[in-house]
């Protein structure tokens, strides 16, 4: 019964990495809400807020509520201790605690690659798209990417329309269909395969919601493809996360002289495989099954360019250092509040550029 999964996934300012930490301590999120409120704060884990929300009957409501639509909506719960969870996802630094799926979750049980680019490709782009993801569908692979318009939906139309099977991660909750100019491609997407997030239902999709997403997407497949990436683009994060999980990364080779091109060129830079065709990927995998995962975490591995950071998140690195800093002493000097640090402060530590200690302290990785 994933109850106490759901609303322990609900509290606000707790985050997948803080849940693994309590998990570590706690047999089961049951455990955590039957904790009184002062051994809960001996632990030095948990604000006060934190704690409040915990012992709050309205959160226990809540999830109670997420239960009975996910029911009504055909949307199948998993955690991420149950068996049906997707291997490859449970073993990155940060599983998410809950993934809500809409379809069948026979997909997470298949070889799976990642295709992400552009929103706005070239045809060149379309092209080796199609081309690529035609034929690992031959092979058995599975395609995942994020359903954005572009080069996502490119990979998930190429692999259904040649009878293939295909995951698309959300950034907001599955019954809300991000692009809704997708929704159609969605519901194919349901019926040969999974839309899934780690999203409540009925969460819109928030923009910081979706670096959160791409770690999910790279969690998901043994490796990562970027077809057609500006220098900031929203794709090489995904990138970035793949190789801080141990997958391995490609890059399909673009002209020196379209911008379109310059992230996939760093990437190769970096030590990503430039490929042109499926044969090109499947001969350089590594995770080639579950057992094989190199698992890493971020401290020890290439962390995100800061100039993929967002004028936020640069902005709380660059107020860190190597001395903790409690998080309301970073509140107020950048002047924001906690509650709003809180979700920043977990994308940056996803992407294994801020470090948290005990007592909500913060250091830079």
């Amino acid at each position: 019964m994933p109850l106490y999964w759901i609303a322990l996934n609900a509290v606000k300012g707790l985050g997948p990495v803080r849940i693994k930490q309590l998990l570590e301590r706690y047999e089961s999120p049951q455990a955590i809400f039957k904790e009184s409120p002062s051994m809960l704060r001996k632990t030095g884990m948990l604000s006060d807020d934190c704690i409040r929300q915990i012992h709050e009957p309205g959160l226990i409501h809540q999830a109670e509520e997420q239960l009975r639509l996910a029911e009504e909506r055909l949307i199948t719960i998993l955690t991420v201790q149950d068996e049906t969870y997707p291997q490859l996802l449970r073993e990155i630094f940060a599983p998410p605690p809950v993934l809500y799926v809409k379809g069948s979750t026979d997909v997470f049980s298949t070889h799976s690659i990642a295709v992400v680019g552009m929103r706005h490709p070239g045809s060149y782009g379309r092209n080796a798209t199609e081309h690529i993801v035609r034929e690992l569908t031959k092979q058995s692979i599975a395609i995942i990417s994020g359903l954005a318009l572009g080069i996502d939906a490119v990979a998930h139309k190429a692999c259904l329309d040649n009878g293939g099977s295909t995951v698309a991660v959300l950034g907001c909750g599955v019954d809300t269909m991000y692009p809704a100019s997708n929704r159609a491609l969605a519901e194919r997407i349901i019926q040969k395969g999974a839309i899934v997030s780690e999203f409540p239902l009925g969460t819109p999709p928030l923009a910081y919601n979706f670096p959160r997403r791409n770690r999910i997407i790279s969690g998901l497949s043994a490796g990562v493809i970027v077809v057609e990436a500006r220098k900031k683009s929203g794709s090489l994060i995904t990138a970035y996360y793949a190789m801080q999980q141990g997958r391995d990364v490609f890059a399909v080779p673009g002209s020196i002289f379209s911008e379109k091109s310059n992230g996939t060129f760093n990437l190769i830079k970096k030590g990503g495989v430039p490929v042109q065709s499926a044969q090109d990927i499947l001969e350089n995998i590594t995770v080639v099954s579950h057992s094989l995962v190199r698992q890493q975490e971020p401290s020890s591995v290439t962390r995100i360019s800061p100039d993929l950071l967002n004028a936020e998140e640069q902005l709380v690195v660059a107020s860190l250092s190597d001395i903790p800093q409690r998080i309301d002493q970073i509140a107020e000097n950048i002047k924001k509040t906690v509650a709003d640090l809180f979700s920043i402060l977990l994308n940056l530590e996803l992407k294994g550029v801020v470090k948290q200690i005990a007592g909500q302290q913060y250091i830079r990785a």
